[in-house]
């Protein structure tokens, strides 16, 4: 079944506009309770949270108001990370959690994303059957049957308390100073008062949202923001988070940025070490650095590469039986602890390396050195396909053909947003940008 509403990440769009209007979230809402309410009894529960986006309020009702109307109980969890969404969903017994937000984007987007009674995103299958249920009649709970909302109001406690289990018993980080920007979203709350409790120093940033300045110049998008933190306050430490806290960048006691490759390749390195990592197997996107997979072939490791998107990466582990992966981009997949990424509890684990080695953080996030990487985006417009007209087809397979051997090219469409990327790597930087750059020439002439 082709899916058209759900993208790689949940329903995402421009608020108030198709698909990210109050009337859809109701249809969507609707559907998805009626999907997960198939036997017609009472009894069922789904939790939503939110982050801080001002149309979070207009989207958590829309979505309450169709849950209930097929028989669903809602617990309003408020303003919480997607990861903690996903740990609720499983603690609390519910058949579905929701969380709404469009992660790194603006303020003027927003998105819907599922995760399934276990804790996990739904898969592609669960959600076309979902959207075939949209395009349908959709068939009500009767008057005696209708659902019933209420806010959980100790939500964030639970979380709060369910991260810093994830330490070894008695681990603290007294005397580490820590800058934490949680890009004035879902974690701006949460985040320093884990830290805090944990007997860290922290320095907050991003922590006083309005509704409309999530990620705006702030958070993982915008790392230099942290970094420039970092060296004004003499912190050890930087930890950037985005909009619904599911990604973390790192930066050290240097001011230098250390993306979702690096933590990984520390991660993977470390919990081979102590026997921890299965199989010792790494699973990552195409868009990782071929200088990590390099990193880990070196010690007799293996990189598994999947399609670009945390849920495909968690697809992957779960099918494979292995327990670490994640994203350039940030996502930290541990499902030891959680069952998408968080950068919240990343960041306990690379702290709590941090704090048993000694070492300053500069000595800790630089794995490996980087092949050369560039990556650019080019937005497109309604109903154009750039990757099937011919110039641009040309302008790739000329590419490719030019980087044989030295380096490769990937080429994509975002999940989310109406952009092509185009990303390559190779040891001789100047090819590399020669050759992005006549494809997005070429792409822009049609664009």
């Amino acid at each position: 079944m082709t899916k058209k509403l759900f993208g790689t990440d949940g329903v995402r769009g421009t608020a108030n506009t198709y698909p990210m209007t109050a009337e859809n979230a109701l249809r969507i809402g609707a559907a998805a309770g009626r999907y997960f309410r198939r036997d017609g009894s009472n009894g069922h529960r789904v939790v939503i949270g939110k982050d801080t986006r001002l149309s979070g309020y207009m989207i958590e009702n829309a979505l309450t108001a169709g849950l209930t109307s097929t028989g669903m109980n809602v617990l309003l969890l408020g303003p919480l990370p997607t990861p903690a969404v996903g740990f609720l969903t499983r603690s609390m017994r519910a058949d579905l959690g929701i969380m709404i937000s469009a992660s790194h984007n603006g303020h003027q987007d927003n998105g819907i994303k599922f995760f399934g009674p276990d804790g996990f995103k739904l898969s592609d299958d669960a959600e076309a059957e979902i959207e075939a249920i949209i395009a349908g009649d959709i068939a009500l709970a009767q008057p005696a049957n209708i659902g019933r909302a209420k806010r959980i109001e100790d939500a964030r406690g639970r979380y709060v308390e369910y991260a810093k289990t994830t330490l070894p018993k008695g681990k603290l980080f007294s005397g580490m100073k820590v800058v934490v920007d949680c890009a004035n979203g879902a974690a701006y709350s949460v985040a320093p008062q884990v830290l805090w409790e944990l007997g860290a120093e922290v320095v907050e940033i991003g922590v006083h949202p309005d509704g409309k300045n999530i990620n705006l110049d702030c958070g993982s998008t915008h790392p230099r923001v942290c970094a420039a933190k970092v060296l004004e306050t003499g912190a050890d430490l930087g930890i950037t988070l985005d909009g619904d806290a599911d990604r973390l960048i790192l930066i050290d006691e240097r001011g230098q940025i250390a993306d979702g490759d690096q933590i990984m390749a520390l991660f993977a390195d470390r919990w081979a070490q102590e026997q921890r990592l299965l199989d010792g197997v790494l699973v990552a996107t195409v868009m990782s650095n071929l200088g990590l997979e390099r990193f880990l072939e070196g010690r007799g490791l293996r990189l598994e590469r999947t399609s670009v998107g945390d849920r495909y990466v968690v697809e992957r582990m779960r099918q494979g039986g292995w327990n670490l992966g994640g994203e350039q981009s940030g996502h930290i997949v541990m499902t030891d602890y959680a069952t998408t990424g968080d950068g919240l509890i990343a960041a306990l684990q690379f702290m709590a390396f941090l704090a048993e080695s000694g070492k300053p953080a500069s000595l800790l996030t630089r794995s490996f050195e980087p092949v050369p990487q560039l990556l650019r985006n080019l937005r497109y417009g309604p109903g154009v396909d750039l990757l099937a007209e011919a110039k641009v087809v040309a302008a790739i397979d000329a590419g490719r053909d030019r980087l044989a051997g030295q380096g490769r090219l990937l080429i994509r469409k975002s999940g989310t947003e109406p952009l092509v990327r185009v990303m390559a790597e190779c040891e001789d930087e100047g090819l590399m940008v020669q050759v992005v750059g006549d494809i997005i020439t070429e792409m822009e002439s049609v664009a």
